[in-house]
């Protein structure tokens, strides 16, 4: 029987971290702050020696549209870095951190799988350095100053019908969506409508993934909008007096986390917005960093490559000078021919057609990187058991008709030896010249920014907003704030904002439904259709088959 991905991670030899450390990246122990003997924090003086170091070339995993029958882009992350070790090239992979929603929801974990993993496994899915924890608690000191304001006086006048700033936590809990506080009498503050989001969705996270020192960490934080007053003037966290207390909560987590792959190749694990609701890539201080201490660094952006890939390129390389060398777009069989019509329990057997139809799926994707962004790409196509040779033959056969490379991938079963092909064509990508491209012009109205991504990259016709959403565009570009990015949240399930339209649908409506502002982060978040930023739990959990065995090991994690 074939071992589960936490039997193989719990097989592996790890090396204690102090001595990765010091032997593959020359990082004496005294720039470390260990938590346990297989992860630790990299201290911010060591970071900062490194700014005057060339940097290394950047390449960008992302996906097609992802399917229930999964990609394996973290995967591909990890097996891509490991195998350009392999070949020779001094490599470090940069990734999210996971976030227990998911993990204990419907998409398990986020360390890859199989033999391209990211350990300790159970640590970082689940509390690893407290993070998120500090991340929760600096969101919610900031929500407990709103109401204890209004409470003693309300001297800045808020207006409680417009305080904007949410609560957090990071679990799928629908319940909380929208709920009200302050019951129970004048003691315990005022009554108003209130609602909690996932910590990964927060403007906090955001802000500790795009902040590059401390002190830019505490200006962040005091420009947080949190409300308006009565008179419609905005309130910041600064007005509160407590953005130096949040930036307290966060002095530890702002500092990345290194560890190691199953193969005791050094990895910075570092923040985790989603790509759906959030911007979706690991913190501007790990990639950096990664990129003064190895030759390569290999990092992915979440979901497909019209949320993850285009919000990495048009919100945090434009906002941290960033620039990709090049793009893996990872791709199944399997995947393909859902997105072709193929019922799930159908996928593991040939379907030509149908994989012809889904093709159009990595076209589109392929087609927005290498023209909307100017990136180099090539595909990476993970290899299934019920993979047919006639249907990998079609797939090359599409892809290099776009002019485009493909490798059939098998780093899920073979570690580091199933990508080296992969990895000598990222190689050489990315030694050629790239001009990165993006999909608007800073100065374009933030309306003609929302428009050019629904018509150039999802293939929509139109865009269209509810009344109250339009009104809020026009507030933010008259408050002076039309040069932000925007960050568009949709379902990663479909170009559209409808997730049963697979493939590449044409000619249908972007629908934009509520426009949030995220001053400190620097974009504006317009979010579309019916995405969520306090997802649910699925009718069966994977927190049902999570458990302790008798030794008290932990079983069932994914």
């Amino acid at each position: 029987m074939a071992l589960s991905d936490i039997e193989i991670a719990r097989e592996a030899t790890l090396r204690r971290i102090t001595e990765l450390a010091a032997d593959r990246l020359g990082i004496d122990d005294r720039h470390l702050v260990p938590y346990g003997h297989h992860k630790a924090k990299l201290t911010l003086p060591f970071i900062e020696s490194l700014r005057d170091r060339p940097e290394g070339r950047l390449i960008l995993v992302t996906a097609i549209s992802p399917t229930p029958a999964g990609e394996g882009k973290t995967t591909t992350t990890v097996g891509l870095g490991d195998a350009l070790n392999r070949i020779g090239a001094r490599a470090m992979i940069a990734l999210r951190e996971p976030s227990l929603g998911p993990v204990f929801g419907l998409k398990g974990g986020a360390t890859g799988g199989g033999r391209a993993q990211v350990v300790p496994m159970e640590d970082i899915n689940l509390h690893f350095t407290g993070d998120f924890h500090a991340i929760a608690l600096a969101n919610n000191l900031l929500a407990a100053a709103i109401d204890n304001h209004i409470h003693h006086g309300n001297a800045l006048d808020i207006d409680v019908r417009r305080i904007s700033w949410r609560r957090v936590m990071d679990m799928n809990d629908r319940a909380l969506r929208a709920l009200t506080v302050g019951l129970g009498g004048p003691a315990n503050g005022q009554p108003r409508e209130d609602g909690f989001d996932i910590v990964v969705a927060s403007e906090v996270m955001a802000i500790l993934c795009l902040a590059t020192s401390l002190a830019d960490l505490r200006e962040r934080l005091g420009r947080i909008v949190v409300a308006q007053t009565r008179d419609r003037r905005p309130v910041l966290a600064a007005d509160l007096k407590v953005h130096g207390a949040m930036a307290v909560l966060l002095r530890d987590a702002i500092s990345p986390n290194l560890v190691q792959t199953l193969e005791n190749n050094p990895a910075l694990l570092h923040g985790g917005p989603f790509a759906n609701i959030a911007h979706g890539c690991n913190s501007v201080i790990a990639t950096r960093t990664a990129l003064r201490l190895a030759d390569y660094v290999v990092t992915e952006a979440g979901f497909g490559a019209d949320l993850g890939a285009e919000k990495f390129i048009d919100i945090k390389c434009r906002l941290a000078g960033l620039r990709p060398a090049a793009a893996v777009v990872v791709a199944t069989v399997r995947a393909l021919k859902y997105h072709g019509g193929v019922a799930l329990d159908a996928l593991g057997t040939e379907d030509l057609p149908a994989l012809g139809r889904g093709l159009a799926n990595l076209e589109r994707h392929l087609r927005n990187l290498r023209e909307v962004f100017g990136l180099p790409c090539v595909v990476s196509i993970n290899h299934f058991a019920s993979d047919t040779e006639a249907e990998h033959a079609l797939l090359r056969e599409r892809v290099a008709a776009l002019g485009v490379p493909a490798h059939t991938a098998r780093h899920w079963a073979q570690g580091s030896e199933g990508a080296t092909d992969l990895a000598r064509e990222v190689v050489r990508l990315a030694a050629q010249p790239t001009e990165l491209r993006f999909a608007y012009a800073d100065d374009q109205p933030l309306w003609d920014k929302i428009r050019a991504l629904a018509t150039r990259v999802y293939g929509a016709a139109e865009v269209r907003a509810s009344p109250g959403a339009r009104a809020r565009l026009n507030q933010l570009q008259a408050e002076g704030h039309g040069r932000l990015p925007v960050c568009i949240a949709k379902t990663q399930y479909s170009f559209s904002t409808d997730p049963s339209l697979r493939g590449a649908p044409e000619g249908h409506v972007l629908d934009v439904r509520e426009v949030r502002l995220a001053a400190g982060a620097g974009f504006v978040v317009v979010i579309c259709g019916d995405v969520m930023t306090m997802p649910g739990l699925p009718k069966v959990p994977a927190a049902e088959r999570i458990d302790l065995d008798e030794q008290g090991r932990i079983i069932g994690l994914s």
